[in-house]
């Protein structure tokens, strides 16, 4: 019979590991409840971040936003790469509400290229609807910050392809993956 190392048994006994002073848990630490004591000023040297910074009521005062972020080439390149992570699951590739997770819902995401209802949709209100949220859409507002929500907004009017060039887009892609 191998003889078992006593550290090794030691190692094993819960009693003994949870004695060790670097496996306390997380209710034994200093911890802050809100509001108590006084405000913490920034550190020396903190710079805030850089961006948009926006204060709205709700998506009524968004409506009415002009949109801060010039649609440039490199403005509407992020906004894609955004619309990527964040919309296309739902809204689909060439935002026509036809994503993965949008076909499970009831109410279906909005159809971003919509030739009826785009053109009478401000920037604001796309604006407002990312950051607010909307019946089957959440806000985004956690996420993204205003000036990457404008850059998205700048994709959607500027980027997504229109219905008859998404439609042969979407056709192609699907005849290469049936070969």
């Amino acid at each position: 019979m191998k003889k078992i190392h006593w550290l090794a048994l030691l190692a094993l006994t819960p009693s003994v590991a949870y004695a060790w002073p670097w496996s306390t848990d997380m209710m034994n630490q200093p911890s802050l409840k809100p509001q108590e004591g006084t405000p913490k000023v920034f550190p020396k040297r903190s710079e805030p971040i850089r961006g948009t910074t926006v204060r709205v009521a709700d998506r009524d005062a968004a409506d009415k936003m002009p949109n801060p972020v010039p649609a440039t080439p490199q403005s509407v390149k992020l906004g894609g790469q955004l619309f990527g992570i964040y919309c296309t699951p739902c809204h689909g590739d060439f935002g026509r509400g036809d994503g993965k997770v949008g076909a499970k819902l009831i109410l279906k995401p909005f159809d971003l290229t919509s030739a009826e209802r785009m053109p009478t949709i401000s920037d604001g209100y796309i604006f407002g609807m990312m950051t607010f949220g909307g019946a089957v859409m959440p806000m985004y507002a956690n996420d993204l910050s205003a000036t990457e929500r404008w850059h998205v907004v700048n994709y959607v009017r500027h980027g997504l392809p229109k219905p008859k060039v998404a439609e042969a887009v979407q056709s192609t892609t699907e005849a290469k993956k049936e070969k």
